[in-house]
């Protein structure tokens, strides 16, 4: 089944419950979302935008800013996401390189640009502006968007945040958008059911908060909860409580600052080191451990999925020990962005699981069990390639 179609269907098949929110702000349901995305459409029309044409997004993480991504996708057009935290340059840059002829922004990004520095685009609009139009109807078999012309389209192009220089435009066809989604409803959806929370607090920007937070809950059927300001850890810690969410995805950073500031002093007092030396008392301190670091999540995710950088041995240690559900996946921008995964059940420490479906991977090297090669890969999520 196509990309464009599983968008489609899950906005029929959810149409009266409630799809993204703001972290106490506003909420719309699929059936909203619906309604705004025939308005963009028709709108991108009257502009004279054309399936193909690129739009850029570039705000900070909101369900407007959800909802501006799948207008685009869903019309035809190739959705240019932006980090919001990049300098206004690297911004106008990405904009200029990529031939947006839109801009969705938000305040700050709209406070700071020169628009004599971006001539082609046609217009910029403001993210925050996207409101529910109450005074429009429409049933879920309205909703009828044209399938991808051909799986090796280009939907989406994910300017990296650069390791070798200027940022590089990955060119994702919507295969690899098709394959990224496809593997989470088959593996992750068996546990993370329609109408479940979640919580989206990796940048929208990059593909891993895009592809496996917002697309795959989207499509999932999940309520989405967005933190629309910046992330401290005490504001994710207090939203991971109320959300509780049924699936946690994050980076090492935050997971790291949980587990040390919350947990380590805590077991690392002689009094507890001497409980966790005896047999039969660590079985049960580790329990309540596992149990209040569980809770420090929401209390009822199936699992925390950490990717986009190492997690730390010590910490990775801990959880496994005491027996909670962690698991590490491994990808890149240019795979949109899963390469390898493994459900916690089979989670092997210092690994990152397993090649996922329709990807193949090896090492590069003489002896790749002894001795460290490049890993390469191939498959459905591999991107087109740079653009230009």
């Amino acid at each position: 089944m196509e990309f464009i179609t599983l968008l489609q269907d899950s906005i029929r098949k959810h149409w009266a419950h409630t799809a993204l929110s703001d972290y106490k702000g506003d909420d719309f349901t699929y059936a909203e979302i619906a309604v705004i995305i025939r308005h963009y459409h028709e709108m991108f029309r009257q502009k004279g935008i054309k399936r193909g044409d690129r739009i850029s997004i570039c705000g900070p993480n909101s369900a407007r800013w959800g909802i501006a991504y799948l207008a685009a996708v869903t019309y035809g057009a190739v959705a240019v996401p932006i980090l919001n935290d990049f300098m206004i340059e690297q911004v106008q840059n990405i904009v200029n390189h990529s031939e947006s002829r839109l801009l969705f922004a938000g305040p700050n990004i709209r406070a700071k640009l020169d628009v004599q520095q971006i001539p082609q685009v046609l217009a910029v609009l403001p993210i925050e502006d996207i409101c529910v139009l109450k005074d429009q109807s429409m049933q879920p078999d309205e909703v009828q968007y044209t399938p991808e012309d051909s799986p090796e389209a280009l939907a989406t192009l994910n300017y990296t945040s650069g390791t070798t220089g200027f940022s590089k435009g990955v060119m994702l066809p919507y295969r690899a958008l098709w394959g990224n989604l496809n593997f989470c409803l088959k593996r992750l959806g068996n546990y993370v059911k329609p109408g479940a929370s979640m919580l989206d607090i990796l940048p929208m920007a990059h593909m891993y908060g895009l592809s496996i937070e917002f697309i795959f809950g989207f499509c999932n059927g999940c309520h989405l909860f967005f933190l629309n300001r910046l992330p401290s850890p005490t504001l994710i810690a207090k939203a991971f409580v109320e959300v509780k969410p049924k699936l946690v995805i994050t980076v090492p950073l935050i997971i790291e600052k949980i587990i040390r500031k919350k947990v380590f002093p805590v077991i690392q007092t002689p009094r507890m080191r001497m409980l966790l030396s005896m047999p039969v008392i660590s079985k049960k301190v580790k329990e309540r451990i596992c149990q209040q670091v569980y809770q420090a999540f929401g209390g009822e995710a199936y699992e925390v999925i950490v990717g986009g950088a190492a997690l730390s041995k010590e910490v990775e240690h801990f959880l496994m020990s005491i027996g909670f559900p962690i698991t590490v996946g491994y990808g890149a921008t240019e795979c949109a962005p899963l390469i390898s995964y493994s459900d916690y059940h089979t989670f092997a420490a210092g690994s990152c699981g397993r090649a996922i479906d329709n990807m193949e991977v090896k090492i590069l090297s003489s002896d790749p069990q002894n001795i460290p090669g490049e890993i390469v890969t191939r498959g459905v999520n591999v991107m087109l390639g740079y653009y230009k």
